[in-house]
C-alpha cells in the first residue's frame, strides 16, 4: 500500500511496475481522482480514500504523505493495522526524520521493530500522480535511518523495495540525516525561494528575469517546488535548518566584509575554496557513496583486464612525487608569503591534503596542470575546520597532519577512507602524547584521530622503534610548535623530504649520523618548489623494462633522493641495465632522467640496509624477482605488513595465482624466478588487489611476461597515487582494459 499517491508515491509504483513487480499495489489518497488516475495509468491495482478499509492482507505500507500529515495518518494506520498481514513492514519517504520518529513514538509508544524510516533523495518541480516517473529513483540515493531495535528482515525488505527501482540504499542516523539534508537540500531551497521572492518584488523585475543568465535559472529552478511541502519541511526540521542558516549567514557576512574592504586575498580564498571543493567532492562522489557519518567509502569497483605480452618502449614523465606534493602544501600553508609549486601530483590523496588546508582557511589557487599557488598564513594562522578533515587513502597525510595539528589552538579530527581506517596510528599518537598532545584514537590505535587543541608541546628525544619517514616527519612538524629541541633518531635511513623542504623554507633542521633535530618556535618563509617525478610511480615502468626483452624506456625528471633510491640499487644488484642521465638538483632535491633497457636479471639476497629505502617499491620488485634467474630473498620488511594491505601476503597470494614458486616468512619472502626469457615466466589468473594501488599496478606490469590474461580486481585506489597509470601503460605497449566505475 502506498499512502499518498503524488509524485513520490506514484513514481515508486511506476518504478516497481517497470522492474517487473507483479504483486498487488493499492493506493490511499484523500483525492479520489488521483487514485482513479493511478489505476487508469496502470500504476496501482486498486485504492480509495479511507486507509482503514484498504489494509487487509497488506504486507508493506509506504507513507508518502506530507511531514505534518504524518501523525494523523499513522494514527489511522495504528487503528486498523491488525487487518494487515502478520509480517507487515512500514516505511516512509519523509525528508525530516526526527519529526517522523517523534510521530511514531507518540502513536505507537516507540518506533516499532517493523518500521524502517527512509528518505529518497529525488524529486521534481512537478507534482501529482500524473507526473509519476518510473526512472525517478534510478541511480539516486535512498537514505534509511533504522532504529537500534529494527527487525533485520524488515530492513532487508525495505532495501529491496528501493533497489528494485534502481536506487542506491545508504544507512545513516536520524540526527545525521537531518543535519546533512538541512545543509544540502533544505537550505538551498530556502535561499532559492527567498532570492526569487526578493527579485520578483522589485520594480525592475521584468528586466531582471528577462536577462537572467543560465546560472540564475539553474539555481532558482528549485523555487518552483511545492510550497506546501516545503513549508512543512522547514517547520518540521526547524532547528537543523536554522543552524545551517546561521552558518550561511556568517559566511555571507565575511564575504560582504571582504567585498566592502576590497580584500582580494579573502575573496580568492573563498571562491577558490568553493570552486575546488565542488570539483573535489564531485570527483569523490562519482566513485563513492556518502555513508553513515562523514566516511567516504569506495562504491564503484574497478577491474583491470591485462592481456599477456606486449612491449616496453618509450619516453615518459610520471606524475610528481606524492610525498613531496603533500609536504609542499603543508609547509607552503604555514609559511609567510606566497609559495608557487610546479609538478604537483593531482591524485586524490594530494587533493585531499590540499582541500584540508582550504577548510582551515588557506587560500590556494589551482591545481592547474600541476601548478599550485599557496597564500601562506604563517605558523599560527590556520583556522578551525567546520568538521573532520578527510584525507582519503593517505597514511602519509594522516600521520603528518597529526603532528602539525597537535600544535594548533583548535580541536581537530582526522579521518579517511575504509582502507585508511584500518591502519595503525599509535606509532605517531604515542610519541605525540609524550610531547604533551592529547590524542584519542579508535580501537587498536586506528583512525579517526581526535586531537585536542591548545596543548603546550615540549620537545623530546625520540628513538624510533622502526624506520618510518612518516613518524619522523610527524614529530618534526610537531616540533615546530614545541618548546625546546625535538630530536629523532632512526634505526635505518628513511626518506628526508621533510628535512630538506623545511631547510628550503628557511627553517633549519640539523642532522648528525642517524639523528636529526630542530628547535621549536621558528618561522617558515615561502619560496618556489619544483616537485620531481615520483620514483615510486617510476618503479612500475623501471620493472616493466627490466623484465621485457627488447625494452628501452627513459623516465624523465625523476627524484633520486639518496633516501629513496633503494629500488635503483636493488635493480642494479639484480643486473639491470640502468643508467642515470642529465643529473641535476632542483629545489634542494637531486633529479635525473633514468634509462633502463632489458638485461637478464638474477636473484639476490636483498641487503637489509636497502629495505627502508625501497619500502613502497617492493610490490613491483617482487615481479622483477619472479622473472629473475634463481631465488630472491627479502628480510627485515615487517613494515610491508601494515601498508594499505599486508603487502607480503597480498603479493604472495597473487604470485600463487600466477604459479610463481615462493615462501613467505614473517618479515619477508623468498621468490624463485623463471629466468628464461624465451618463454612466459608464469601463467595468468584473477588477482584480488585488496584495494591496494601498488598491488594492482604490480600485477598489471607482470602481464608483460605472463602466459595468459591477468584480471585484477579492486583497482579504484590506483587513482589515489597514479591517476594516469593506465594511459602510460598503454603508451609503452601494454594492453590494459579498465572495467567498472565509468570505465575510467
Amino acid at each position: 500500500m502506498i499512502v499518498g499517491l503524488g509524485l513520490i508515491g506514484g513514481s515508486l509504483a511506476a518504478g516497481l511496475r517497470a522492474a517487473g513487480y507483479d504483486g498487488h499495489i493499492v493506493a490511499c489518497d484523500p483525492n479520489h481522482d488521483e487514485v482513479a488516475l493511478g489505476i487508469e495509468l496502470g500504476l496501482v491495482d486498486s485504492g480509495g480514500t479511507r486507509l482503514g478499509e484498504l489494509l487487509k492482507d497488506v504486507s508493506m505500507v509506504v507513507l508518502a504523505v506530507p511531514v505534518l500529515a504524518m501523525e494523523r495518518v499513522m494514527t489511522q494506520l495504528a487503528e486498523s493495522l491488525s487487518d494487515a498481514a502478520s509480517d507487515v513492514v512500514i516505511t516512509d519517504v519523509g525528508s525530516t526524520k526526527a519529526t517522523i520518529r517523534e510521530c511514531a513514538e507518540r502513536v505507537f509508544g516507540c518506533v516499532p521493530p517493523n518500521m524502517v524510516l527512509g528518505h529518497p533523495i529525488a524529486g521534481s518541480e512537478k507534482s501529482g500522480v500524473a507526473a509519476a516517473n518510473p526512472l525517478l529513483y534510478e541511480n539516486h540515493k535512498v537514505i534509511l535511518t533504522p532504529e537500534a531495535n529494527v527487525n533485520a528482515l524488515a530492513l532487508k525488505r525495505v532495501e529491496a523495495l528501493w533497489q528494485a527501482c534502481g536506487a542506491q540504499v545508504l544507512h545513516m542516523s536520524v540526527e545525521r540525516h537531518d543535519q546533512v539534508l538541512a545543509r544540502t537540500s533544505h537550505l538551498p531551497h530556502l535561499l532559492a525561494f527567498s532570492l526569487v521572492d526578493t527579485l520578483a518584488r522589485q520594480d525592475e523585475r521584468l528586466d531582471i528575469f528577462r536577462y537572467a543568465a543560465g546560472g540564475f535559472r539553474d539555481f532558482t529552478r528549485i523555487a518552483g517546488s511545492d510550497p506546501v511541502m516545503w513549508r512543512d519541511i522547514f517547520i518540521a526540521n526547524r532547528e537543523a535548518v536554522l543552524s545551517s542558516l546561521d552558518d550561511f549567514e556568517a559566511g555571507l557576512t565575511r564575504l560582504r566584509q571582504a567585498v566592502e574592504e576590497g580584500d582580494s586575498d579573502a575573496l580568492i580564498a573563498t571562491f577558490d575554496r568553493a570552486s575546488h571543493a565542488r570539483h573535489y567532492f564531485d570527483t569523490l562522489l562519482n566513485k563513492t557513496s556518502y555513508q553513515a557519518e562523514y566516511h567516504m567509502q569506495p562504491h564503484g569497483k574497478v577491474t583491470y583486464r591485462v592481456q599477456p605480452g606486449g612491449q616496453a618502449q618509450g619516453r615518459l614523465r610520471v606524475p610528481g612525487d606524492k610525498s613531496m606534493s603533500h609536504r609542499s602544501i603543508m609547509l607552503g600553508a604555514l609559511a609567510e608569503g606566497v609559495t608557487e609549486v610546479k609538478g604537483f601530483l593531482e591524485g586524490e590523496d594530494s587533493l585531499a591534503t590540499l582541500q584540508a588546508f582550504r577548510e582551515m582557511g588557506v587560500a590556494i589557487e589551482g591545481p592547474h596542470q600541476g601548478r599550485v599557488t599557496i597564500h601562506g598564513v604563517g605558523m599560527h594562522g590556520l583556522k578551525a575546520p567546520a568538521g573532520p578533515l578527510y584525507v582519503g587513502n593517505s597514511g602519509t597525510a594522516m600521520r603528518l597532519f597529526a603532528g602539525l595539528l597537535a600544535g594548533q589552538s583548535f580541536d581537530s579530527e582526522l579521518t579517511g577512507d575504509e582502507s585508511l581506517t584500518k591502519r595503525p596510528m599509535g606509532r605517531v599518537a604515542d610519541p605525540l602524547r609524550l610531547m604533551g598532545a592529547t590524542i584519542d584514537t579508535a580501537e587498536g590505535g586506528r583512525p579517526p584521530l581526535k586531537i585536542q587543541g591548545g596543548a603546550a608541546l615540549k620537545g623530546i628525544h625520540y628513538d624510533m622503534p622502526m624506520a618510518s619517514a612518516q613518524v619522523k616527519s610527524c614529530l618534526l612538524l610537531a616540533g615546530l610548535y614545541a618548546e625546546g629541541e625535538t630530536r629523532v633518531r632512526e634505526p635505518a635511513p628513511t626518506r628526508d623530504h621533510t628535512e630538506r623542504m623545511l631547510n628550503g623554507f628557511g627553517y633549519e633542521v640539523f642532522r648528525e649520523g642517524d639523528t636529526c633535530w630542530l628547535q621549536g618556535g621558528g618561522r617558515l618563509t615561502a619560496g618556489p618548489i619544483d616537485v620531481p617525478s615520483d620514483i615510486s610511480s617510476a618503479t612500475f615502468f623501471l620493472v616493466a623494462a627490466a623484465i621485457t626483452p627488447g625494452s628501452d624506456i627513459t623516465l624523465e625528471h625523476v627524484g633520486i633522493n639518496p633516501t629513496r633510491i633503494g629500488v635503483i640499487n636493488i635493480l642494479n644488484l639484480m643486473g639491470a641495465d640502468l643508467t642515470l642521465e642529465n643529473e641535476r638538483e632542483v629545489g634542494g632535491e637531486p633529479v635525473a632522467d633514468i634509462r633502463i633497457r632489458y638485461a637478464p636479471l638474477k636473484g639476490i639476497d636483498i641487503p637489509v640496509d636497502q629495505v627502508p629505502l625501497a619500502i613502497d617499491e617492493f610490490p613491483a620488485l617482487f615481479i622483477a624477482a619472479s622473472n629473475a634467474h634463481g631465488t630472491t630473498r627479502l628480510r627485515g620488511a615487517e613494515e610491508l605488513r601494515v601498508k594499505e594491505s599486508d603487502r607480503i601476503q597480498a603479493m604472495a597470494d597473487g604470485l600463487a595465482v600466477l604459479g610463481v614458486e615462493h615462501t613467505v616468512v614473517e618479515d619477508g619472502i623468498d621468490i624463485v624466478g623463471n629466468g628464461n626469457d624465451s618463454e612466459p615466466s608464469y601463467g595468468g589468473g584473477r588477482i584480488d588487489s585488496l584495494g591496494d594501488h601498488r598491488i594492482a599496478m604490480a600485477f598489471a606490469i607482470a602481464s608483460l611476461r605472463a602466459g595468459a590474461e591477468i584480471i585484477i580486481d579492486d583497482c579504484a585506489n590506483v587513482a589515489t597515487s597514479f591517476p594516469d597509470f593506465v594511459a602510460l601503460a598503454q603508451r609503452i605497449g601494454m594492453s590494459v582494459e579498465v572495467e567498472g566505475a565509468n570505465d575510467r
